[in-house]
Formats: C-alpha cells, sequence, structure tokens
C-alpha cells in the first residue's frame, strides 16, 4: 500500500510539473517587455500582446466543465468561444504576414488544448511581425471566400479581429467565474504579469 501511494504521489508530481513545463513555453504567461521605441507597427505589436495575455490568462486551467459552460440566453460555450478566437488568431497572423485568409482552406481537427497553444503561437508571432513593420498600409486584411476576394486596410484589422478577440477573452472570463473557477485574480493586467 505504501508502495503505490509512492508510485500516485510521484505520478501526480511529475503530471503536474509536465504541466507547468508546457504552460511555461506558452507565450503571454508576462507580457513580452515594451518595444525601446513607439512606432504604427510597435503599437499594433503591444495590442496583440496586451491580447495574448489576457487570452492566456482567461484560458488557463480551464476544464472540461467550464469548457462546456454555456450562457443561459444560449450563446456560445467557452469552448465554441475559444475556436472564433483561434479563427481570429489566424486572420490577425494572415494580415501580419500580408497574405490572404483563405477560408476554403480547412483549419486541422485539434483538442482545446493544442487550441489554445496555436493561438497564443499565432498571436506572439504575428506581434512580432508586427514590431518591425514600416508600412501599416501593407498589412491588408484579405478575405478569400466562395464568393470572392474582399480587402480591408489595417484599421479593419484593429476594430475587427484584435478587438473582437479582447471582448471574447473577456467573455471567457466572465463566463469561467460563472461556472466556478474564476480566472486567477493575482493577474494584473495594467503590469501585464502575475502577482503570484
Amino acid at each position: 500500500m505504501k508502495k503505490n501511494l509512492t508510485l500516485l504521489f510521484a505520478f501526480i508530481c511529475i503530471t503536474l510539473n509536465a504541466q507547468k513545463t508546457m504552460n511555461d513555453s506558452l507565450p503571454y504567461a508576462t507580457i513580452p517587455k515594451a518595444p525601446e521605441i513607439v512606432t504604427p507597427g510597435t503599437v499594433v505589436s503591444r495590442m496583440i500582446d496586451g491580447l495574448g495575455f489576457r487570452y492566456y490568462w482567461a484560458t488557463e486551467g480551464l476544464t472540461t466543465n467550464e469548457l462546456g459552460h454555456r450562457p443561459e440566453n444560449g450563446g456560445r460555450t467557452i469552448a465554441e468561444t475559444m475556436d472564433h478566437v483561434y479563427s481570429l488568431s489566424l486572420t490577425i497572423l494572415r494580415s501580419a504576414q500580408k497574405q490572404p485568409r483563405d477560408f476554403s482552406v480547412k483549419q486541422p481537427q485539434m483538442g482545446n488544448a493544442e487550441k489554445r497553444k496555436k493561438t497564443l503561437e499565432y498571436l506572439s508571432e504575428a506581434s512580432t511581425l508586427f514590431k518591425t513593420t514600416e508600412d501599416l498600409d501593407e498589412h491588408k486584411v484579405i478575405f478569400i471566400r466562395s464568393k470572392g476576394t474582399s480587402e480591408f486596410p489595417i484599421w479593419n484589422l484593429i476594430n475587427g479581429p484584435i478587438e473582437d478577440a479582447v471582448w471574447h477573452a473577456g467573455q471567457i472570463a466572465t463566463l469561467r467565474r460563472i461556472a466556478g473557477n474564476p480566472m486567477n485574480p493575482k493577474v494584473n493586467v495594467f503590469l501585464g504579469k502575475s502577482n503570484d
């Protein structure tokens, strides 16, 4: 019995350490250091960093119970909202890459943990690309759909996908509180870090 308890304890410690290591490797547990100069590109980059930080903590430690939580008015579940933010992050990344968002390309099936990871990575990559941009006019939002192609200026990326994703990160934080697993109260969005 003692041997089984020791093995169980060791397994729990290894699992918790693996989860911590996996989470530590994700971007946005803290907001990256601010750029030294203010340019249009660094401002957009910092907006994406703020989104990434909020999304990281809004989705950190969610359980299956919360992922399936749906508001009483019939809105999206937390998992469905995370799907939407993933889609928005891909649009943000494509604009940063100066590439169109082709909706005919099927996205791979992923579990919630993998989707969260990809969302954070897409935001981090987009932030890095915008940080060095010299001309924001080159970063259009281009959608390729079955009915044709549409193109929008950078302004639509800001008031569209970036701000929409911030909005949804807030929804996730609210829904998880209602579901009984509130976000870490030590997260400080002003300083961009957790006060642990």
